[in-house]
């Protein structure tokens, strides 16, 4: 399993508010956590660190002592998503500043042949197999709404004006529903994790052209064409792929 990562403040942030986590392979197990804050002040950025740190400790401290089941590992996740938010919204409740800061959160744990993913707010994971490449999480924003009962074509859904809506997010409220499930992940497969300064930025094709030239590179090469485009937000990336 390689795994490369970046990120990037963009061109009109004054603060990066992103943050990621990936941790080495260990027992043909590996964790990668994706978190991209929100809120005035440096909200934000406190947001997406916590949660990340959170996140990372809980399943860090439980995973070997699990018996490693689809089950057992999803509710992992779901557990450590939930310590996340109550880490997250009780120091959002401490200081007026910090007052409706929050964060996406996507979370990976690669482990045999699945990738168990927990996924909130509108930060996306895709996987990549036989050149085609998938989106296999769903972004909880108004946008997505719109798109899912018809009203606006997915094309539409990229120019939107209010796609940074979101419906869904990590500490902004006491309990949080996120999307928990697992996906195969096979010789050969590549999992990206992202937040939405790349994918507000190209399309899903470029990502996939550049990620297939030079996976080494793609990380890079990523931020360097988000940037070009106008760098509007942080941009992270994560991506890894099965040997």
């Amino acid at each position: 399993m390689r795994a490369y990562a970046r990120t990037d403040i963009g061109k009109a942030r004054e603060m990066n508010q992103d943050c990621y986590y990936v941790s080495k392979e260990i027992n043909n197990m590996r964790l990668c956590i994706l978190a991209d804050g929100m809120g005035g002040y440096n909200g934000g950025e406190i947001a997406s660190r916590l949660a990340t740190a959170s996140a990372r400790e809980y399943i860090e401290e439980r995973f070997e002592k699990i018996e490693p089941t689809t089950e057992n590992i999803q509710n992992l996740i779901k557990e450590a998503m939930d310590y996340a938010n109550k880490v997250v919204y009780k120091k959002s409740q401490e200081n007026e500043e910090l007052d409706q800061m929050g964060t996406t959160l996507e979370i990976c744990i690669m482990y045999g042949n699945k990738v168990y993913i927990g996924h909130i707010g509108d930060s996306r994971i895709y996987r990549i197999r036989r050149n085609i490449i998938r989106r296999i999480t769903t972004d909880h924003s108004y946008v997505e709404t719109l798109v899912k009962d018809g009203t606006i074509t997915r094309e539409e859904a990229f120019y939107h004006p209010r796609k940074n809506i979101l419906m869904k997010a990590l500490g902004c409220t006491e309990n949080i529903e996120p999307d928990i499930t697992a996906k195969g992940f096979l010789p050969g497969d590549i999992i990206l994790m992202c937040s939405d300064g790349l994918t507000n930025m190209l399309q899903e094709e470029e990502i996939y052209n550049i990620i297939n030239k030079n996976i080494e590179e793609a990380c890079d090469t990523l931020i360097e064409r988000a940037n070009e485009l106008g760098g509007y937000d942080n941009i992270s990336v994560i991506v890894v792929k099965k040997d």
